[in-house]
């Protein structure tokens, strides 16, 4: 008990210090802060009691004392450079700790009228308030760890792609952590993506660390895809191994839009993601995929909605984790289709490759159907290497090991080919390479 107050004590104290920082800010941003940190204090922390966290605790989070920062950041120019995209490099924001890196942002590859802002000055801007107000006082605080970040995030981005906009370079935001001194920082990256009628974009989120100290993302991404409108959106973690990582997408698509995402989840010692897609218009299409790649002592966690509200909506969700050493992943997706919701065509799967006896899985793959004419389906499966398979590579003179790992990246692989953009496709594989301890050259 005596952890929890002094935990709740040192939020309460960087939440006070950053509205004393921020006192241009708009009466009702302040009130939306006062609301959610006022929450918190109520409920603190999700547990194991709560049915989302079941088989996730978030437990040594709460134990930490974690540091909030909302002032300079640390310079890391020459280390950012392994975690940039050539692709992009003239259409990024770069935070680190949390703090918009303006000198390293670089904007000059977008059309004027696209608006790739820091969230903290586009708030108190007239001309985007619409986009806010009705936003936070109506947002919902689903846990703790959501509350926490609207009470507490200092930077983020704002994407604003016009009316029939079609941007072809890819935009890339990068949340860069980096604990010095000992003290384990943490950091609130706040994300709106708009998305407005007949637009068009390729939005890349990343996560990194620059060092192995133990350290603390709580993010928060929200995305609205208005009629016609269509968003790729990766989402790349590669947090430090020590690192925990909370994550919390919710996202709105309209008539005959289209959002589809990829999630690459390789680092943190704990990571979390949490994606609500609600399909709120006729016609409209989701597809939700993702790959987790866990070793050692990692806890990888997803947690799925996707809500088809109108008729003739399609929904695709393909998951696959590899595990080694003791690693545990979380999978629990839901597919959800309303009353009216006729004609709905939804498909969900989710495959684990277990490479050790220690590792596990829990997977929950559901469906809740309330129309009658849809086309919904849904499974699950959890193996390891087929050993047929290995003396077939053996048998073509293919050392043991390597052949483990060629069977490995192929079934990893599946996930990584959807993200079209060569140089960010072309890390991964070297990353996923690289943690497969193999030489194997891709042609």
């Amino acid at each position: 008990m005596a952890t929890e107050i002094a935990k709740t004590n040192l939020y309460e104290s960087a939440f006070r210090e950053l509205l004393s920082k921020r006192g241009d800010e708009p009466a009702w941003l302040r009130h939306a802060r006062e609301d959610a940190f006022a929450q918190f204090s109520r409920g603190g922390f999700p547990t194991v009691r709560d049915e989302d966290w079941k088989y996730t605790d978030p437990a040594p989070i709460s134990r930490t004392k974690f540091t909030p920062s909302f002032g300079s950041a640390p310079s890391l120019n020459g280390e950012l450079r392994q975690f940039t995209f050539e692709a992009a490099r003239d259409s990024q924001l770069v935070f680190v700790n949390g703090v918009f890196q303006r000198e390293i942002s670089s904007v000059a590859n977008l059309p004027t009228d696209v608006a790739l802002v820091n969230l903290a000055d586009a708030v108190t801007k007239p001309e985007y308030e619409s986009l806010f107000v009705s936003h936070f006082e109506a947002s919902r605080q689903d846990n703790g760890f959501i509350a926490l970040n609207t009470a507490l995030f200092a930077s983020g981005a704002l994407v604003l792609i016009p009316r029939g906009v079609e941007i072809t370079t890819p935009i890339h935001l990068l949340f860069v952590s980096h604990s010095t001194n000992g003290a384990a920082a943490a950091s609130f990256p706040r994300v709106h993506i708009v998305a407005e009628e007949n637009s068009s974009a390729t939005i890349v989120e990343s996560y990194v660390g620059v060092n192995e100290r133990r350290y603390f993302t709580n993010a928060v991404i929200d995305v609205t895809v208005k009629p016609g409108a269509r968003i790729n959106h990766y989402r790349i973690q590669r947090e430090s191994a020590d690192a925990f990582h909370i994550a919390t997408t919710s996202v709105k698509t309209d008539r005959d839009s289209a959002y589809e995402t990829t999630s690459i989840n390789l680092g943190g010692l704990l990571a979390r993601h949490g994606i609500a897609v609600t399909l709120d218009g006729e016609g409209s299409h989701c597809a939700v995929d993702g790959l987790y790649l866990i070793g050692a002592d990692q806890h990888s966690d997803t947690h799925s909605l996707i809500d088809h509200r109108h008729p003739h909506g399609t929904s695709r969700q393909l998951y696959k984790g590899v595990l080694d050493g003791k690693s545990r992943a979380v999978f629990n997706g839901k597919v959800f289709v309303r009353h009216g919701a006729q004609q709905t065509d939804a498909q969900q799967t989710n495959k684990n490759l277990l490479l050790s006896e220690n590792a596990r899985v829990d997977t929950k793959p559901q469906l809740e159907i309330f129309a009658d004419d849809v086309k919904c389906a849904h499974g699950a499966a959890v193996g390891q290497l087929s050993e047929d398979e290995v003396f077939y590579l053996e048998s073509r003179g293919i050392n043991p090991a390597l052949a483990r790992n060629m069977l490995t990246y192929g079934f990893a692989e599946e996930v990584i080919e959807k993200i079209k953009i060569e140089s960010i496709k072309g890390q991964l594989d070297a990353f996923v390479l690289n943690r497969l301890h193999s030489e194997l050259e891709i042609g």
